[in-house]
């Protein structure tokens, strides 16, 4: 079976390729800021926020592709029941770490798979990471490691290429904290296939 992935995120696509689940990319090009300003100013909380965007980008693509399976997934940070998003700048990259420094947070992953442009399963999964207390400079030399366009797009660390650094611990799954809760989508699929 052969699903759609309505993400741009290369992480994403690499872990379905590591386990062998066949995938094509279709980007959905939702406004995921406007979506979430929407969804803040109704109060919604991060867990929310995280659900709905997966959800909206699986319909989208998926009202555009009949009969076909189309997996949606978003990742989002919550401080303290506060949404972190991704920088828009170096400089606002710098002011959220200096905000997760030192302290607990949450990355929730949720996914869903929709066909014919209907939720037919989703699931979200929260881990729990500690940052490191680190000065200034230790977050700037980080920073500075990372090429612009990289964390634009996919946040101020990346686990998967040497952001596990800032880390004093990671309690979650790995490939969940990278974006996507790959083994209840692999349980899913096999119910399918069946």
């Amino acid at each position: 079976m052969k699903i759609i992935l309505a993400s741009k995120s290369g992480v994403r696509k690499e872990i379905l390729d590591k386990f062998k689940i066949e995938n094509e990319v279709i980007v959905s090009n939702v406004d995921e800021d406007e979506i979430k300003d929407s969804l803040l100013s109704e109060g919604a909380n991060p867990l929310s926020i995280s659900k709905n965007l997966a959800e909206i980008k699986s319909i989208k693509v998926s009202n555009k592709n009949p009969d076909r399976y189309v997996l949606g997934a978003d990742s989002v940070i919550s401080l303290n029941e506060e949404l972190i998003n991704k920088p828009k700048s170096r400089e606002e990259a710098f002011i959220i770490l200096k905000k997760l420094n030192n302290s607990v947070h949450y990355l929730i992953s949720s996914v869903c798979i929709s066909k014919n442009g209907v939720m037919i399963w989703n699931h979200s999964d929260s881990s729990e990471l500690k940052m490191k207390n680190l000065n200034d400079d230790e977050l700037s030399l980080y920073l500075n490691k990372i090429d612009t366009k990289t964390l634009l797009a996919y946040g101020v660390y990346q686990i998967e290429a040497g952001g596990l650094k800032l880390f004093e611990y990671v309690k979650g799954d790995k490939d969940s904290i990278m974006g996507l809760p790959i083994r209840e989508i692999i349980n899913y699929i096999k119910q399918l296939e069946k």
